[in-house]
């Protein structure tokens, strides 16, 4: 029996979503592909997902045809910082010169809510064009940025996790608030932001280094006063700064003790890069369900080092995989993991695509707790889609020729993808990037 239009709209294409964590490019069990697909998407979720002729039949709407294209999850990002969209492209030795020279300098600007206003709304345009509808960002220490970011977020229904970044030392005095300011500002932030339409609040010390022992027992009062909010920090980048942390709490074993000492480990806490870690450590993380997040293209940049992903996961810990603008120098998704393979093969890794693609859909929500909401396309989930077109360009065109199974596309447009891949990209179903122009 076929169902009324009640604001019904079926996207026809190939659709990909992953079931699970795939074990080889074999797997097939680890996810759903259908090559003549309809998505029925009401009220912003997907209501049915099965062969077309079969949704077709079931459900009367608006049909939008995308084949030959490729139906997948939005793209999730879960490390960036949205107060840098002016720093990409610094040249800098290392991680510290490149926060003093040009970082701390950008992010003074955000005091100014008309810059923030203005960077949100550039931020939220590019990532749409490169088809990420979800991402965890840092503002910067001023609470309007997170303003600015949430109200943006807010304007085009994007589920988004962000905070504002509290830092009390070792910083310009213009970055810097107090333990009890940036608690009292985090607060007020979280309990006007967080669960507010799709929006939720990450509580957002920067790193160790600029955050005194008193600002991180404020971090450990707001986690235990907010325990569904998430947390994200930064730790073991670089070596250098690792050795900076350490000079500054002498009394712990670790850069990570520093964070357990303050009660900040947990599954919804987030912690970006996560290179030079010890057994110790590894153990530690995968314990408590804390999650790493590795950020290769910012690691190559600022020559910071190369993330173990077997290592990790043979430890037990969570991953994700993230772009980290803007020491990270694409907002592609596709390119970020383009370069995670890279650094794979110079750690003797093996890393296909089918990984790599539910690393940017499933794997990254889960890692977020998500998983029920968006990197997949099940029925219930959030209409939050992405369409991929593996012969983009002419050179991508050209090598599809060759291309005879699904891997060999995915690896395709991991290796040559870019924006010009996302033909569409869908938030709770409505289009957007054909809004902008794209």
């Amino acid at each position: 029996m076929t169902k009324e239009n009640n604001g019904i709209k079926i996207l026809r294409g190939r659709a990909l979503s992953f079931l699970r964590q795939p074990m080889g490019l074999s797997d097939v069990e680890a996810y759903s592909f259908i090559d003549d697909a309809g998505i029925a998407i009401m009220g912003g979720q997907i209501v049915a997902l099965g062969e077309f002729g079969d949704i077709s039949k079931q459900f009367k709407g608006k049909v939008i045809n995308h084949r030959p294209h490729l139906l997948l999850p939005g793209l999730i990002d879960p490390h960036l910082h949205f107060v840098q969209m002016q720093v990409v492209a610094s040249y800098a030795a290392n991680l510290l010169e490149w926060l003093n020279k040009y970082t701390f300098v950008e992010e003074q600007r955000f005091s100014d809510p008309a810059h923030g206003a203005m960077i949100a709304s550039a931020f939220f345009d590019t990532l749409i064009r490169y088809g990420t509808t979800s991402a965890v960002a840092y503002c910067s220490v001023h609470p309007q940025s997170a303003e600015a970011f949430f109200v943006e977020a807010k304007k085009r229904n994007m589920l988004m996790i962000g905070g504002k970044c509290m830092m009390d030392r070792n910083c310009p005095k213009t970055l810097q608030d107090s333990a009890k300011s940036g608690y009292d500002d985090t607060k007020a932030l979280v309990e006007k932001w967080h669960g507010r339409g799709r929006a939720k609040y990450a509580i957002t010390p920067r790193f160790a280094i600029t955050s005194s022992p008193e600002q991180l027992e404020s971090v450990k009062a707001l986690m235990g006063e907010f325990p569904d909010c998430y947390m994200q920090t930064h730790l073991s980048e670089n070596e250098e700064e690792i050795a900076f942390t350490k000079e500054l709490y002498p009394n712990h074993q670790d850069y990570l003790a520093i964070y357990e000492h303050y009660e900040m480990l947990g599954d919804k806490s987030l912690f970006g890069h996560a290179i030079h870690l010890s057994d110790r450590e590894l153990d530690a993380m995968a314990h408590s369900g804390s999650v790493a997040v590795s950020c290769p293209t910012s690691n190559l940049f600022l020559g910071s080092g190369l993330f173990d992903h077997d290592r990790a996961e043979n430890a037990g810990m969570k991953i994700a995989v993230a772009t980290d603008i803007g020491g990270g120098t694409s907002f592609s998704m596709l390119k970020t993991m383009d370069e995670f393979y890279k650094i794979q093969q110079l750690n003797g890794n093996r890393f296909d695509p089918l990984m790599a693609f539910y690393r940017m859909t499933l794997g990254n929500a889960k890692a977020l707790s998500l998983e029920t909401n968006i990197g997949t396309l099940m029925v219930g989930s959030d209409a939050d889609i992405v369409v991929l077109n593996a012969s983009a360009t002419p050179e991508m065109a050209l090598k599809m020729q060759t291309v005879e199974t699904l891997a060999g596309e995915l690896f395709l447009l991991q290796t040559l993808g870019d924006d010009r891949a996302v033909v569409e990209t869908y938030v709770a179903g409505k289009p957007m990037k054909s809004g902008l122009g794209g």
